[in-house]
Formats: structure tokens, sequence, C-alpha cells
């Protein structure tokens, strides 16, 4: 048998249609994009590459790497466990980088600034997210003494960042993910809190500001507290502190942003303090690292640890115990065979041998036990859960130290109580948004997003997609029906649904249903024994308060956690023309140029489209016309005229106008009007053309990709990729325009994260 296939005798993975189509798309190994890898494959490919490190390291038989190459191979096919999307990605490839997340300093030199920059884009090409603390800079306006001139402060240079994050995404590569912390005691917090009121500002970072306890204390005691310049130390003014609180509470209500990193806290915990102090997280806040330092991730899925016992369904913990173990020992084996993209972070990591084991499923698990999310029996069996996992997660740690050797920073006297182990920190909660769509779970320890949700395909046709554990219960209690499960997904919830048991609506509650106080006490709860952080959206209606936002930060402070997202239901609705445009004047530009009432700004262009490319023949050679769209429509149009040459500056030029008028609501009707029967003496009376000029060919194009509504041209446009699917946004309760940049679809704020159940995309990469 060829050894990079997988043997004939081993398990096969069951996947659903939705997860074959995320695995095809985002981690199965393509030649010239077609797609040359089994789901199997791909398991094997990784588990494989993963087990063989024990025999070049630790000087394990070849029986022995094949015997644990299948328990690898076997928990990942059996959806037990996942490692986060660079192991899937990269392991046994040329790139073969597998950590998710890393952060980086940034020292207060231009130089240094610079270099941090560079290394954001290595690491934001070999598919990991970065994270930085912006508190050492100097403070905006104060003096440079090497040049004379003065400082432009932390906000000035997270736009170069952002840039730069930006350049590297719009290279091709997948898509950068920032974290950027301030400390609250910096001159130029009051900037940082609001550098993000506009969405469309520094849009590849999350930002947090690092809370103290001496300013916690301030805001109890309503005392002003002082603000350090960093560059020498220096107090060089106050602020009041509830004043500072009330401002970050007003930006988070608006929009999500920024959320809080208790920074104390994470020191607190920092297993290797005299390697110096822990200032930034990965852009999700629920890994905390040192700088130069990255971490790998994995998560249990809990959905399939339950066992149906004569007295019902239980956990089963032996099983728990099982993969928890071989969940460890994978990724202790992916830190020496992980071709990290710096040196100096291959050394801090081998030092330090950071992995962030978490779970994924908890609101199936809470299902599959008949047990309400927003409970204290589920608080309950959180901590239960996730004392266990890190009790047994650190046996094997022991165990491993034992065969391997303490990780090289390991101070007894930091573990007091706690035995010798191979890794500083060992448990995380993590989002799960893509790996979790895999395993058909929830994401990490979340609520469900909703019940069921419609999905359009081309042709018109509505297809509802019901929770796979509703339908069972659905099915055993006798009130399933075609018609109960579109009303279900209509509204997203069974809260108001009449003919459903009280349990079953108390059993499968959603997000938005759960108040913020019982999303934190899950928090919480999970973070008492977890090592690192935990990655969790604490979810709003749209009328909740700033007071509501308030108190649940003062909930999280009391309860333990190390950090906080809110998001606030539809507060990042994007507006497609400027404030103060009524609806009456949209309608009017739909209709054409010549009814605008009023000066139109164009939408952003969205950070990710899909489209079509056509290839069009025309006098000067071919001319080859890119239309994309987003989740209000067509957005885009590129052109390039190949090695032939042509008009390529006018055909630009023209491509460009329309991108414009496209993103400020004109209707495409009124574009291909325009656009249509322009004539080129190149093009007109030669044998094989059958357009009259390059705009010509555009409108042609263009109209044909707006009318891809019909089965035949569905069937033209849609090869090679997949579109169609669309979540309807009232489905998902709606978060009004926010809608999937890939596949439009509406999207879910989960996990400190934004992600599409449709296509798999996700904000954090």
């Amino acid at each position: 048998m060829n050894e990079n296939e997988v043997p004939s005798d081993w398990p096969k993975v069951e996947l659903t249609k939705n997860a074959l189509k995320v695995l095809g798309k985002r981690y199965l190994k393509q030649i010239d994009g077609e797609v040359c890898e089994t789901p199997e494959d791909m398991f094997y490919r990784v588990a494989r590459f993963i087990a063989d490190v024990e025999r070049t390291l630790y000087a394990k038989s070849k029986s022995e790497v094949t015997k644990l190459t299948k328990e690898f191979y076997t928990v990942m096919t059996e959806l037990d466990f996942m490692p986060n999307s660079p192991t899937l990605m990269n392991a046994g490839r040329e790139l073969g980088q597998l950590s998710a997340c890393f952060v980086l300093p940034i020292e207060d030199s231009m130089d240094k600034i610079f270099d941090a920059i560079k290394n954001a884009a290595i690491i934001h090409k070999s598919g990991g997210g970065t994270g930085f603390s912006f508190s050492r800079l100097r403070p905006k306006n104060s003096s440079v003494r090497s040049t004379g001139g003065v400082a432009s402060g932390p906000v000035s240079f997270m736009k170069v960042f952002n840039a730069a994050t930006e350049a590297v995404k719009q290279g091709g590569t997948r898509r950068g993910a920032n974290m950027g912390i301030l400390r609250v005691d910096h001159p130029d917090i009051l900037e940082f809190i609001s550098c993000k009121i506009n969405n469309n500002d520094i849009t590849n970072f999350n930002i947090s500001v690092g809370i103290t306890e001496k300013f916690m204390a301030a805001v109890e005691h309503d005392q002003p507290y002082d603000l350090i310049d960093p560059h020498n130390n220096e107090v060089v003014g106050n602020l009041q502190a509830r004043e500072v609180f009330s401002t970050i509470v007003k930006h988070a209500w608006k929009n999500g942003e920024p959320g809080i990193i208790f920074l104390d806290r994470l020191n607190s915990d920092n297993p290797t303090p005299l390697q110096g102090n822990i200032e930034a997280t990965n852009p999700c806040g629920e890994q905390p690292l040192l700088p130069n330092e990255a971490c790998n991730l994995g998560s249990i899925n809990l959905k399939n640890f339950v066992s149906n016992e004569s007295e019902g369904p239980i956990v089963d913990w032996k099983r728990l115990s099982k993969v928890t173990h071989t969940a460890v020992r994978f990724l202790d084996d992916v830190i020496d065979i992980n071709q990290y993209p710096l040196e100096v972070i291959d050394q801090v990591v081998k030092s330090n041998r950071k992995i962030g084991l978490g779970v994924m499923g908890f609101a199936d698990l809470l299902i599959k036990l008949r047990i309400p999310y927003c409970s204290e029996q589920a608080e309950q069996l959180a901590t239960k859960l996730m004392n266990f996992i890190r009790n047994e997660a650190r046996k094997e740690s022991h165990r491993l130290a034992q065969e391997r050797g303490l990780f090289p920073n390991f101070t007894g006297s930091i573990y007091d109580g706690v035995m010798e182990l191979r890794n500083a920190t060992i448990t995380t909660i993590a989002p799960t948004g893509t790996i979790s769509m895999l395993c058909t779970s929830s994401s990490g320890v979340e609520p469900l997003f909703a019940i069921a949700y419609t999905k359009t395909v081309m042709d018109g046709t509505e297809l509802v997609e019901v929770n796979p554990l509703f339908e069972i219960v659905a099915k055993k209690e006798g009130f399933y029906s075609e018609k109960l499960m579109k009303e279900v997904a209509k509204s997203g919830s069974l809260h108001k649904i009449e003919g459903i048991p009280q349990w079953v609506k108390d059993v499968f509650v959603t997000a938005h249903e759960i108040s913020p106080e019982w999303h934190i006490r899950i928090q919480a709860a999970f973070q008492t024994y977890t090592d690192n952080a935990v990655s969790k959206t604490i979810n709003f209606a749209k009328e909740a308060t700033e007071e509501d936002i308030a108190q649940s930060y003062r909930l999280a402070y009391q309860l333990g956690c190390k950090g906080l997202t809110v998001y606030r239901d539809g507060s990042r609705e994007s507006q497609v023309l400027s404030a103060g445009t009524q609806k009456s004047d949209t309608q009017s530009v739909n209709q054409g140029v010549e009814n605008v009432k009023m000066p139109i700004v164009p939408r952003p262009r969205p950070e990710i489209t899909t489209g079509i490319t056509e290839k069009v023949k025309i006098g000067c050679g071919n001319l080859y016309v890119s239309v994309n769209s987003d989740g209000q429509g067509i957005c885009e149009v590129f052109t390039n005229t190949g090695r032939a040459g042509g008009c390529s500056s006018q055909s630009e030029a023209t491509a460009r106008l329309v991108s414009i008028a496209l993103r400020a609501g004109l209707s495409t009707d009124a574009i291909v009007e325009q656009l249509k029967g322009i004539r080129c003496s190149a093009c007109i009376r030669r044998d094989g053309i059958n357009v009259t000029s390059c705009p010509d060919a555009i409108a042609k194009v263009i109209k044909k990709y707006n009318n891809a509504d019909s089965a035949q041209s569905s069937k033209e446009l849609a090869a090679g990729f997949e579109s169609s699917q669309q979540i309807t946004e009232a489905s998902l309760r709606g978060d009004g325009k926010n809608s999937c940049p890939e596949c439009g679809a509406a999207i879910n704020h989960e996990g400190g994260c934004v992600v599409c159940v449709s296509c798999g995309y996700s904000k954090c990469g």
C-alpha cells in the first residue's frame, strides 16, 4: 500500500453537505483550483505528519508511530477533537505553519515599529493572526529628541499596521486578523477608545482596553486615576475613572468596540513571570502571550460525549478523559513539527511550550442532557467539565514531561501544588466557528444562534436547514411538520411558536433569548479552570441600554473573567448612503442617475467579494471582465486586456467609474444602458467578435451576471463557485445589513469573532 494513502480498514468520516462545502473551500488541498484531496486524505495527512515527529525526535518505532497516527486520525474523523485551522490546512504541506495566534512586541522606535509591521505581514501570509500592545509608544504630540519633531501616537501607527494588513490581504493570501490593546493609563486612551467609532476605520483590528486593578478600584470609588507616559514612566495627568469607564461603555454600545481585557488578571496567572509581563492577546482575546510567542489551539467536541444510560443521558467521562490525553499529546507534537515564520518565535515557543486545549459543542451537550443554557445546572456543569478536562490534560502534560522533559522555562515555585508539566499553559476556550461547522456542533461555549434557518439556492428554491438535534426531538415528541419547521426558520427561535412543549423551548434557547447575565456566568464558570482565557460574545438586544453594558462589565469583573466582548444586535449595520439620506432618495437613485436629489457617498469596498471572470474577444485580443458582489449586490468591476494589449487605461477607467457608481447605489440597469452599444472601430464588423467595444463588453458581462437568477445563466456563472446559498437575515434575528462578505449570507457574532454559518467565513481567519 502507498504510505500516503489512508489504510482501507481505517474509519471513514461522516460529514454534512455544508461541512463538505466548507472543507472543499478552505481546507482540502487544491491544484490549479481543483480539489485533489478527500476529507479522509486530509485527516490522514495531518495525523501522519504530526505523529512522525515522535519518530524523528523521540525515537519511537515505526509501529508506534503508525499506532499513534491512527489514534490522531480517529479522534479527528470521529469528530471528537479538531485542531485549529492552520494545522488542518498546512500540516504535511509546503508552508508547514500550524499555529493560529501570535503576539508581537512594539517598541518605541521607528525601526522597531516597522520591524513589527514586517513580521506581522510574514505571520499573516503564513495563516496566523497577531496581537499587539501599543502601550509602549509615547503619546501623541510628545517630543522626539532624535528628530526634533513630535510623536504621532499609538492610534496613528495602528492605522499603518491596518494598511499593511490590507496590502497582504490584497495579495491574495489568507486574511490577516489583529488585536490592538492600549493600557487604560496611557495618555492617548480616549483617542484609542473612539478610534473605531466609524465601522469602516481600522477594519483589520479588534481593539481592547487594557484594564488595571487600580482603574477598577478608582471606578468603584469614583476617583481620578493617573495617566503614565510610557517613555519615562512619569505621571502626566489624570482622568476621572468613571467618566473613562462610561466612554468605553458608550462606544461598546454603539458597535461592540472596544472590548476590555483585565491585564492584571492575565499576569496573575502568568506561568513564566521571569520571562516578562503579558501585555497582549491573540485577535479574539482568549490567548494571552508574551512578546514573540505563539500558541496552537485545538477543541474537544463535547457534543460527542454523552452516554444513554438506563436512568437517562450522562456525560461519558471515561471517553472524554481518553480524548483529552490524545489531544494534549497531539498539540505538544505540533510545537515540535511546526515551521514558525520567525526564528525568535521558534525559540520563545519552545521555551514555554504553551498549548490551548478548549471545547466546542457545549450547547449541544446541554441539549442532549436536557439542561437549559441559562440555569445553575448548566453553570455547575461548565465548571465541572473544565475542571475535569484541565486535570486530565495536566496528567498527560506531566506524563510527557517525564518522558521528554519539562518546558525549559519551568519554575517550580510558580506551580505550587501543581505537578511538573511539559506545557506552561494547557487550556484555552477559543472561537471554533469554522471547525465547529466541520463537526456540525455549536461553536465554543456559545448557545445556539438559531434553531433553523432558510437557504435560498439559485433557482429560487428555499430550503429549510434545521438543527439536527431539534429535528430528532421534534420527531420523537410527535410535533414535527414541514410547516412548523418553516415557521421556526422564519422566527429563528421557538419562543412564540405554539405546539412545542415548554421543556423543549427551555432547552433549545437561542443566544438572543439569554440574558447577558447568564452569558457572563457561563463564561466565568469555564474561566475558573481555564489556564488562559475564554473567548465569548455577550449578546444584547437592540433595545439594550448603555447601563446594561456597564452592569455586564462590572459582573464580568466580579466573577473573575479575564476579558469581555459585547455585541448589541444590529449595532454594526452599514449604510449605503451618507447620513441623512432618506429612503425615498435611495429609491430615486435606483431609478437612474438623473433623479438623484443630493450628493451620494459610495459605500466602502468590502474586505472580501465573490464573483466571476469572463473572457470576451475584442478587436485587440481578449478582454477579461471580472464582476464581483457583496451582500448588497454587484459592487465592483475589474478589467484586464491580457497579453495582446488594447486600450487598457480606457477600460480600467471605465471599470473604476462603474465600480464607484455601483457602490453609490445606481442600478445595474442604468449603468448597462449607458455602456451598451458604444462603438469602437477595432471591434465592429470583425468576425467572431460579438461586442461593439470594451464598454459594451463590460455592459454585457454585468447584465449576464445580474440576470443569474435564471436557470441557464446560473449554470454558466456558478461554475466553480458556490455563492448561491444564502441565509435569510430574518431567520438569524437580523443583523440588519451585516452580511457575509464572501457569500452574502447573514453572519453571527460569537466567540469574540464574526462567523458565517453558510460558507465558513470567519473575520478572525
